[in-house]
């Protein structure tokens, strides 16, 4: 019935088709509005028929038979052949579009195409679009639905090859496509509610080139044709300044739309494609769900459900839509390892019946598939082979870009010598092509590098490699603890007993629940399409499971912690454990051992010299070396949502499963079996959450049983040794461990889809990979004396936390007691509280030092490295994050290059100016000036290193003391020596920028007087800014004062360096006037003197003040920062996020959107995620304003590191940095600082916001704007003058920053 149905409605085009022809004729005015009518009624009877339903028939039924099947087919490709003959219809009614002169006349209400009786009095001759038919007042022909919607649909499918034709804005004319276009009303109803035409539409088809003018004059929503039609109204009101004024602002406006296509500069070669759209976005994260949910399948072996559920994916139409070739190549990647080729056969239908196209995956996995097959024949893969060269693939190609794992490239290669038993794939090599002028010399012009060598043998280094590779393995690390050397009592003994056999308890009952919550899941009657938990809790040995949630409640603190962070924490723990044991099922683990063999000849010092960095040493070696497995293994990292499921689930078992006797430490008690653990809920703010609980019982076992092992995953602990280096956004630092190259949030991969199309991130992976080779060693006597003082009640004032025995006890009281009145309670209270708080925090930070401590100690005696990483800006991070040397001053003192060098002549003099640096004492003083008082404090510095703890003990006033201490030992010990010049020196010496973002602000806007501020100018002694800016404030101080102001009489003495330095440093980081009032308060309380009663009003005084200062000294600053502000305001208001291209090629985006809730339903608790990164949302304004100016800023510093570690390391220096502070050995420190001032102005001799605005203007006004009077077109005009009109500079000389001495120091 159907088919009939299908022929009927052809039947009805037909007779649509004859009266629109009709109504073409030339007849009279009346005639043709008769014949409108009539045609109107018969395409309304038209628009009634059934097609939807037909549609649906035909498109949406799966069917379940192979005559169903055919049948199917057929209705599709007479459903074709009609819409075919849709097209040739349309085609055949042309139209003729002309100007006409229509007088409007008024008619009743009632009248569908006359105006109305409420309209103007006026009957002004307009010009409108009207049909040519012979006479001026024939009506349009009204389309019926169905054929509305099909072209909507149509041009929804080309839209993208459809933008990729349209004209640049400010040109005159645009090109007008051949397929019909319907255009919008060319009368809309005015003020009064006057209509021509309620639904008048001019349907478009052009079939001359001279209908593209016409059809440009129609339109009513370009820009220019508005602007042309109220000229004439607005002619005699503008007076002839007016007039010319708004052409010089229209001729800039058509100047800057040209401009993004004219340019082509640093940053637009470099620039990134368009991000993805929303639907793009939904549908990749559907595609990582399904695809990591058939890893996970094929993973467990369970093959059967991985089918079944991609069958199901495929049988849903709206799911189908989502995926993509990839996902069937999973199901091919296992067929081809069990030879079945016919399966292959399947799912390549599969692909034909859901529109995709094979890919090279499809084809290696077929072709590998042949390869294992013993009896396939020539003619078997030829025919394969002519397929792809049909489908515009490459054998070579498919060598190249496919993902191999254990033996497929072989077997692939086997199968190609079938046919082609000489053939050899041929690879390409990457080129050094498309580095930014930064660093094209760098990677061209190699002559002068010396690149370091490590300074221990390739024997050392292979068995460090084995240690790591074993740790990396087991993915924990157990360790002693620091308090391990103290005494044991005999209730420490007993309650270590009772814990040990409790977790033997623990682990049965969490082993059977794990196997029952497998078995019902596994059971469960769902539909075949929904996602189940099940395959994620089958990549791991149930022993695994059970492993991690015990390590779990032994790491919760006595407070507890939220169920998202728990959760998220065991889903992490299980991905990392899963994806190791992916590379090793992969056999990647051999093939990778083989590699890091060979690199480790680039680092020993007893191999040959290279003149290749670490990267190109690695990406070599994985070119020689082409059989097995690649390392880089394409495995599909969870989302967020999945591992939150699944950790919420094991969290459900602990809660359910893990008890303990409620007369275990007090045996008078009853007896009962009670939980250890409580889901509880708690607020956050005004949030409430879920929260779990440890029960006091299993609390206090564990403070009195004082253990002493912690186990750590992995990737917690320093490497053992030298990282992999990164050769690509998705390898390198840790051996087997996934690590990420950038730092997002849970759950963001803007960042990762932008960098996969960024072209060259070489500069950026090879400083990462610099700043990872720097090795590491312990500063042993140190660490002695910090743990002493740990273990004995600790030193709040050296900032070593002391234990919770210190922590002060909670007052008892009841509420009920009537002794006590109502304020006495409430005051009470308060004391519990803050008594609570206090104990928590005293834990954390307690908590906190013992783990780096006792890393420390683990470490003591090896040789470690540090991997990196960096944010979303570029700015770097060690992944390890307990202890590295971005840590407090008391891991930073225990810390020391394991590479020794000699001091040098000048060696001894820069360990002496650092160690003043570190006091705080000097920093008005010049380099000499320092020196001298150095070398009169000698003896407070030789009596430091002697006794440390039983001295004069100098080095604790120091503004960072224990690395004041560390300093002190180094000195007294190379001036003990019988040649400090030849004293082989491991101690790392820090140049420190000058308040970094200010002296960026200043250099981009060349301003003298913010450059001479920042010490970007020469002088003979530092210039100190904060010390200016407190100078500034203290006058205004003054003035206001002598005024009378109260607030500023009691401020009299207290404005120091001190209390506006947070605020002024973190001022040009985008801090407001709110944050920087609590900077103030927080320094003002630290003052013992101050009146606490005026701290109030003096933070929000004071803030002012150092605001308006700032103002006043850096005008060029405060003008770049306002543009980028506005900028930013712009931008996300027309709805897209900030991006831009560090000078280095790294693209960033502001991960900044407006806040959408998601619920996640378990059985345990919904979790309510609060969700401000997803791109479906439109972005945050405030947050992608506020941010932009010191994200752009935290950009350039970072990039300013990176080329100065570039530099560092083909110069054989040991290069480290904590952001804006530069570490390098004595020897090497005046090298260092010429190294850093010549990057500093090489980066700021690049025309930076220059580049900035035409990126801007190319990403962002690169849009034909349709509509002049539009509230859009205004906002989009704003942003095109504001992002054109770059800041004006300065005059300062960038070159005088080389010759200043306190830039760096």
């Amino acid at each position: 019935m159907s088919v009939l149905r299908v022929c009927a409605l052809a039947q009805s085009l037909s007779r649509r088709s004859l009266l629109e022809k009709c109504a073409l004729r030339g007849y009279s005015a009346d005639c043709c509005r008769l014949c409108a009518s009539l045609r109107s009624g018969a395409v309304r009877r038209i628009s009634e028929t059934p097609l939807q339903l037909q549609r649906r028939n035909v498109s949406f039924v799966i069917p379940k038979t192979e005559a169903a099947k055919k049948r199917v087919l057929e209705q599709s490709q007479l459903f074709d052949v009609l819409d075919a003959r849709i097209q040739q219809l349309q085609t055949d009614i042309a139209l003729n579009i002309q100007h006409a002169e229509v007088q409007v006349v008024k008619a009743g209400s009632s009248g569908r195409g006359a105006s109305s009786s409420r309209g103007p009095k006026s009957t002004s001759k307009e010009k409108i679009v009207i049909l040519q038919s012979g006479a001026k007042g024939t009506s349009k022909p009204q389309q019926s639905r169905w054929i509305e919607k099909l072209a909507l649909e149509k041009n929804a499918k080309s839209k993208k090859s459809k933008s990729s034709s349209q004209v640049l804005p400010g040109t005159s004319h645009k090109t007008i496509s051949t397929a019909a276009k319907k255009t919008k009303p060319a009368i809309k109803t005015d003020r009064g509610g006057t209509k021509l035409s309620d639904k008048s539409h001019a349907v478009v088809y052009s079939k001359a080139a001279s209908t593209a003018s016409t059809a440009h004059n129609v339109s009513k929503g370009k820009w220019k044709d508005s602007q042309n039609q109220h000229h004439g109204e607005k002619e005699q009101n503008l007076t002839d300044n007016d007039a010319h004024s708004k052409a010089m602002e229209l001729a800039e406006v058509e100047k800057l739309e040209r401009r993004p296509s004219q340019q082509a500069n640093m940053w637009t070669s470099c620039r990134v494609p368009e991000t993805v759209d929303s639907e793009e976005r939904a549908s990749g994260d559907m595609q990582m769900s399904i695809r990591s949910y058939l890893e996970a399948c094929v993973f467990a072996g369970d093959i059967e459900r991985a089918s079944h559920f991609l069958l199901s994916q495929h049988r849903v139409i709206r799911r189908r839509k989502l995926m993509n070739t990839d996902i069937y190549n999973i199901l091919m990647r296992v067929w081809a390892k069990k030879c079945l080729l016919h399966q292959i056969g399947r799912i390549f239908i599969l692909l034909e019946e859901a529109g995709l196209k094979p890919n090279l995956g499809s084809y290696c996995a077929a072709l590998e598939c042949m390869g294992r097959s013993p009896s396939c024949t020539p003619k078997v893969v030829t025919r394969c082979l002519n397929q792809m060269q049909q489908d515009g693939l490459s054998v070579d190609d498919m060598f190249s870009q496919c993902v191999f794992r254990q033996d497929e490239k072989d077997m692939v290669l086997k199968a190609m010598r079938i046919v082609q038993p000489d053939y050899q794939p041929c690879l390409k090599l990457t080129t050094n092509e498309g580095y930014t002028s930064l660093v094209q010399d760098f990677y061209t012009q190699r002559n002068d590098h010396h690149y370091p060598k490590l300074d221990f043998t390739q024997e050392k280094l292979l068995d460090g490699f084995k240690r790591q590779l074993d740790v990396e393995q087991a993915c924990t690390v157990t360790i002693n603890s620091v308090e391990a050397d103290k005494p044991v009592t005999a209730n420490m003994a007993k309650m270590r007993a009772l814990l040990a056999m409790q977790r033997a308890q623990w682990q049965k009952s969490l082993l059977q629940a794990l196997r029952e919550t497998k078995t019902i899941l596994a059971s469960t009657n769902t539909k075949d399409y929904k996602f189940n938990l099940y395959p994620y809790l089958c990549v791991l040995e149930d022993r695994e499971y059970v492993d991690i949630m015990i390590q779990s409640v032994a790491n919760l603190p006595p407070s507890g912690d939220s169920l998202k962070i728990i959760a998220g924490d065991l889903g992490n723990r299980v991905y990392t454990k899963y994806s190791v044991r992916q590379k090793h099922q992969n056999q990647m683990v051999e093939k990778l051992s083989k590699i890091y063999c060979s690199y480790t000849d680039l680092l020993a010092k007893d191999t040959k010299e290279y003149d290749v960095l670490p990267r190109e040493q690695w990406c070599n070696l994985e070119m020689e070396l082409t059989s097995g497995p690649m390392l880089q293994g394409g495995e599909t990292s969870w989302p967020y949502i999945v591992t939150l499921d699944l950790g919420t689930c094991l969290v459900d078992m602990m809660v359910k499963s893990l008890k303990i006797n409620s007369d275990i430490l007090n045996p008078a008690q009853e007896r009962k079996r009670i939980p250890i653990l409580y889901h509880m809920y708690t607020f956050r703010s005004i949030r409430q959450i879920g929260f779990i609980k440890i029960h006091p019982i299993l609390s206090q076992m564990q403070q009195e049983a004082m253990e002493t092992k912690l186990t750590f995953d992995s990737s917690v602990m320093p490497m053992l040794c030298p990282p992999v280096p990164w050769t690509s956004m998705k390898f390198g630092a840790y051996l087997l461990t996934p690590a990420k190259l950038m730092r997002t949030v849970d759950g963001a991969v803007q960042h990762e889809a932008l960098l996969e199309k960024c072209q060259n991130l070489h500069a950026v992976l090879d400083s990462l990979n610099q700043l990872g080779s720097c090795a590491w060693r312990i500063n042993k006597p140190l660490l002695d004396i910090i743990i002493s003082i740990f273990n004995d009640r600790g030193n709040d004032k050296l900032d070593v936390p002391p234990p919770l025995s210190e922590a002060p006890k909670a007052p008892h009281f009841n509420p009920q007691d009537p002794n006590h009145t109502s304020s006495e309670k409430a005051h009470l209270k308060r004391e519990v509280i803050m008594a609570k708080k206090k104990y928590t925090e005293m834990h954390s930070l307690r908590m906190d030092a013992l783990y780096k401590l006792s890393i420390a100690n683990h470490m003591r005696d090896d040789i470690f490295w540090f991997p990196h990483n960096m944010d979303f800006r570029g700015r770097t991070y060690p992944c390890p994050p307990h202890f590295n040397h971005l840590g407090s001053d008391v891991t930073r003192a225990i810390l020391l290059f394991a590479e020794g060098k000699p001091l040098g002549p000048k060696g001894l003099d820069w360990l002496k100016i650092h160690l003043v640096n570190l006091t705080g004492l000097k920093k008005r003083s010049s380099l000499q000036g320092r020196l001298e008082y150095a070398n009169t404090i000698m003896e407070d510095i030789l009596d430091s290193a002697d006794n440390p703890l039983n001295g004069k003990k100098w080095w604790m006033n120091a503004d960072e003391p224990w690395q004041a201490l560390a300093c002190c030992m180094e000195i007294a010990t190379a001036v003990r020596s019988p040649d400090p010049a030849q004293f082989i020196s491991n101690f790392p010496v820090h140049q420190d920028g000058s308040c970094n973002g200010l002296q960026h602000y200043a250099a981009l806007g060349r301003d003298v007087i913010g450059a001479t501020s920042v010490n970007l100018m020469p002088c003979d002694m530092p210039q100190d800014v904060y010390s200016g800016v407190a100078q500034q404030v203290e006058e205004f101080r003054a003035e206001d004062a002598a005024s009378g102001v109260k607030i500023a009489k009691v401020l009299d003495g207290f404005i120091s360096r001190k209390v506006v330095k947070q605020t002024v440093m973190t001022v040009v980081y985008g801090v407001t006037r709110y944050g920087g009032r609590l900077q103030i308060e927080k320094r003002l309380k630290e003052i013992d003197e101050f009146p606490k009663e005026h701290v109030w009003d003096a933070s929000h005084y004071l803030v002012r003040l150092v605001f308006t200062g700032l103002k006043e000294m850096f005008t060029g600053t405060r003008e770049i920062q306002d543009w980028l502000t506005e900028s930013a305001r712009l931008i996300s208001k027309s709805g897209h996020t900030v991006e831009w291209v560090t000078p280095l090629g790294l693209p960033v985006i502001q991960p900044y959107h407006r806040t959408r809730n998601q619920m996640m339903k378990s059985s345990m608790q919904h979790i309510n995620l609060k969700i401000n990164y997803d791109i479906k949302e439109r972005p945050d304004t405030v947050k992608q304003k506020n941010a932009f100016p010191p994200n752009f800023i935290h950009s350039l510093d970072s990039t300013h590191m990176m080329l100065t570690s570039l530099h560092c390391y083909s110069a054989g220096l040991t290069f480290v940095s904590v952001h804006d502070c530069f570490w390098t050995h004595a020897l090497t420190v005046d090298t260092m600082n010429k190294v850093c001032r010549e990057q500093f102005v090489a980066l700021h001799s690049q025309p930076i916001l220059e580049d900035l605005s035409n990126f801007l203007l190319q990403k962002y006004c690169n849009r034909v704007q349709t509509e002049a009077k539009n509230k859009k077109y205004q906002e989009y005009r704003r942003l095109l003058l504001l992002l054109g009109k770059v800041p004006q500079t300065g005059d300062f000389d960038l070159e005088q920053v080389k010759e200043s001495t306190y830039f760096f120091s």
